[in-house]
């Protein structure tokens, strides 16, 4: 490497040091990238970086947003379950086309830097997925198909939080039966749970 930097400027630059953090990431880890190393890859300066983010979990997370696929409109079948299936099923593989375990090693990296994983539940896990999950979770309670009464933000956010963890110990994308199960097994049934105590089990 020579350690001459290109001027570029606008979009040019930010994707070759977007590109540049997502290679560190699949080669370093989060641990491992440094500011000075997405420079050197995109062949550009630190304070050209530092310039637009103050540390290395701001260039990560806007990094992550840059490179999601364009969210498109959410799901309305007018069916809670199918709408979140398909929904979940896009966010589950939303970051199939970025390096092989950059994201695997980022998740688990944000495990041990609060600061980085502030900053990604704040600015993406609560941002987007969990506003579109709680939507359509509204819109089934204004049916009437789910008790509202059960709808808080731990709700909202625990189909996203599961996908995350399933993510985080298998090392790769949740199978599409995983995220059946996940609806099946756990967020429908406890959506549905006081409208089971209100009124009380099927006489034989």
């Amino acid at each position: 490497m020579t350690g001459r930097t290109t001027r570029r400027r606008g979009g040019e630059l930010e994707r070759a040091i977007f590109e540049a953090v997502w290679t560190e990431l699949a080669e370093h880890g989060y641990a491992g990238l440094t500011m000075d190393g997405v420079a050197a890859r995109a062949q550009t300066s630190k304070p050209v970086l530092y310039r637009r983010w103050s540390n290395r979990a701001e260039l990560v997370v806007a990094a992550l947003r840059r490179n999601r696929p364009a969210e498109e409109e959410l799901p309305d079948t007018g069916n809670l379950r199918t709408d979140l299936l398909t929904y979940l099923r896009r966010l589950a593989h939303r970051f199939d086309d970025l390096p092989g375990g950059a994201v695997h090693g980022f998740l688990v990296d944000m495990l041990r830097d609060p600061e980085l994983r502030q900053r990604f539940r704040s600015q993406l896990t609560q941002e987007e997925p969990v506003r579109g999950v709680t939507a359509m979770m509204r819109r089934a309670a204004d049916r009437g198909d789910i008790d509202g009464d059960r709808l808080t933000p731990r709700v909202f956010s625990l189909p996203v939080d599961l996908l995350r963890e399933e993510f985080l110990v298998q090392g790769v994308a949740p199978a599409d039966d995983v995220v059946e199960e996940i609806l099946d097994d756990i967020v429908l049934p406890l959506l549905r749970a006081s409208e089971i105590r209100r009124t009380g089990p099927k006489q034989p």
